[in-house]
């Protein structure tokens, strides 16, 4: 079996589980798109403007696990909003139904559905849904990955001086205190930093050669499933602190020869440390 746009044979399993991946998130984008109120960065008709983005997260979310569930019930589920269950077919699906909630609510575009199917605990599929940049990254594992039906590998590496590298910051402000001046300490060792504001669209521009590398300290394995297995199909690298995979501490994702050198520096630095 294999991949529309490709030809690299891939696990039955996993282009089953990717393909009603794709259909879900493609839903559930559409629902968000569609069903976000004009003014909602200015004036809401609910109790607040986050009441509404947090009615629209629940909504995506039930959305997916729904159409998952009517074509996989014996499944597993792990999603932002609640949605947890440990299944018997040893498949979970990871799931992030908005992820780039501030975007979202300001009507800035780097917003996405993400999610991610497990197969005995390692992630063999993924899809990051970014409605608003008409953009479908997908990827199985040992499959490559893509944008909509185009391929992407990651950049070649530059030096880090010549590093484009995107980080994020945690909503807690001491600990967003602490991660700036962690990234003030590294703009002068790299070319810039980004803050898009979605940590499944950073990895993904990581994997389409948008950026070098990417960094974050805090994020949930629903921010990172899908997102860190494109990069790595992509050709990037993904891991935490030194030794240890990407986790709530620490996810580094870069092109081989800059993510070396950006995580040393992020350990030195204490960029996993509070």
């Amino acid at each position: 079996m294999t991949l529309p746009g490709t030809d690299t044979p891939t696990d039955p399993l996993a282009t089953e589980l990717l393909a009603l991946a794709l259909e879900a998130a493609r839903r559930a984008g559409a629902l968000l798109r569609d069903g976000r109120p004009a003014d909602l960065g200015v004036a809401a008709t609910k109790s607040s403007p986050i009441d509404v983005v947090t009615e629209m997260d629940i909504a995506a979310e039930k959305l997916i696990t729904g159409f998952l569930a009517e074509h996989r019930p014996h499944d597993g589920f792990l999603g932002e909003e609640g949605a947890s269950s440990a299944g018997t077919s040893g498949v979970r699906w990871v799931i992030d139904p908005l992820d780039g909630t501030v975007n979202y609510l300001y009507g800035l575009p780097t917003w996405a559905v993400s999610i991610a199917a497990e197969r005995d605990g390692v992630t063999v599929a993924g899809v990051v849904e970014a409605p608003m940049r008409r953009e479908t990254f997908r990827a199985v594992r040992g499959g490559g990955a893509y944008l909509n039906d185009r391929p992407v590998r990651c950049r070649p590496a530059p030096s880090l001086d010549q590093a484009l590298v995107s980080t994020g910051f945690n909503y807690v402000t001491t600990v967003r205190t602490r991660q700036a001046a962690i990234a003030a300490r590294l703009i002068p060792r790299l070319r810039d930093i980004r803050r898009g504001g979605s940590a499944a669209v950073d990895l993904c521009d990581v994997a389409a050669g948008r950026l070098d590398g990417y960094y974050e300290r805090g994020l949930h394995p629903w921010d990172l499933a899908a997102g860190a297995l494109v990069a790595r199909e992509a050709g990037a690298l993904t891991g935490g602190r030194p030794g240890t995979p990407a986790d709530g501490d620490l996810t580094v994702a870069a092109a081989p020869g800059v993510f070396e050198p950006l995580q040393a520096l992020l350990e030195e630095y204490g960029a996993w440390h509070d």
